[in-house]
């Protein structure tokens, strides 16, 4: 369920499957009076969508890059995937990053984000004295090879 934010565009229309198999359904930038916003190389901001969402319990929006931006622009998010837990009940952004060589205009009603749903499962969390043994042990970053 959704809900536009106070003062929102809603000539955007609510967030949508661009194909039929797409498993995110594209957020658009929902600028304060339909204004752009610059994004020079190497900065971040926080783009609205004008949305509020109500999610079930035991789901979770996440919010993922657009491949496009990323791979044309070098625009992606931030914190990706983004979560949006399902007693969140604000507005929606998207903190978009600038890793390219130029400025990038995010304009009003452009495809910036996408949301998929996912199911959540909470773990039961306990302290244990000591830990099942593995093949793998402690062995961190690159230790399984190339």
């Amino acid at each position: 369920m959704l809900q536009w934010d106070d003062g929102a565009d809603t000539s955007l229309g609510l967030p949508k499957y661009e194909t039929a198999g797409a498993a995110g359904a594209d957020l658009r930038a929902n600028l304060p009076e339909k204004q752009s916003v610059e994004l020079p190389p190497g900065r971040r901001v926080l783009i609205p969508t004008g949305l509020r969402m109500a999610i079930p319990e035991g789901y979770e929006v996440q919010i993922r890059p657009r491949s496009g931006l990323a791979l044309k622009h070098g625009v992606t998010l931030v914190n990706s995937p983004g979560t949006i837990d399902s007693d969140y009940r604000g507005s929606v952004g998207v903190i978009m990053i600038n890793l390219g060589q130029e400025y990038f205009t995010v304009t009003h009603g452009m495809r910036v984000a996408q949301m998929v749903m996912a199911s959540v499962v909470q773990a039961s969390f306990s302290k244990v004295p000591l830990l099942i043994a593995t093949k793998r042990g402690s062995g961190g970053f690159g230790s399984t090879g190339l």
